[in-house]
């Protein structure tokens, strides 16, 4: 096999080096996502959080994309207003559960980290993000978002009337 290997380095000297670059990148990211205190939950994981715990949900997608649907009793916030430590609504809920949800679930490590170097004690991302709430038809809510000094509503389950279930 190394016989094989060494020729194709030699040959292909760029296509090498950019796999190299790529295998070092994904370690590294895998060590960063390991060893961070920022734990990517599932859905039912968050369904159980926002039910049971009073979870606030911080919803980081652009206003339009909020509008079209988001998860009902979210936040939305800019991931830019969290890198800003523009973030005085959600003061009061620094001892509570926070779930960080974007569109896909790639975008939502940088804004917990913030809000984890922030004093967030339990701060989680979905897996997934809005994608897989609603490919799994969870229940969404659509309209103006809760925010800028706007009150949350907590306390109550998701779904306002009985407790949200995982499942379609």
């Amino acid at each position: 096999m190394l016989q094989k290997i060494t020729p194709f380095i030699n040959q292909h000297p760029i296509l090498s080096m950019a796999w190299i670059g790529l295998l070092v990148a994904v370690l590294i990211m895998t060590c960063k996502s390991a060893l961070s205190k920022v734990k990517e939950i599932t859905r039912s994981e968050a369904i159980r959080l926002i039910n049971k715990e009073n979870a606030v949900v911080v919803d980081i997608r652009n206003r339009e994309d909020y509008h079209k649907g988001h998860i009902i009793g979210s936040v939305n916030l800019s991931a830019i207003d969290i890198k800003n430590a523009v973030i005085a609504e959600l003061e009061k809920y620094k001892t509570q559960p926070v779930i960080i949800v974007c569109s896909s679930g790639t975008a939502s490590r940088a804004s917990a980290e913030n809000l984890f170097k922030a004093g967030f004690e339990r701060v989680f991302i979905l897996k997934d993000g809005m994608a897989g709430w609603s490919n799994e038809n969870l229940p969404l809510s659509h309209g103006k978002p809760l925010s800028h000094g706007k009150p949350l509503s907590h306390g109550k389950p998701l779904s306002h009337d009985k407790p949200l279930s995982p499942g379609k």
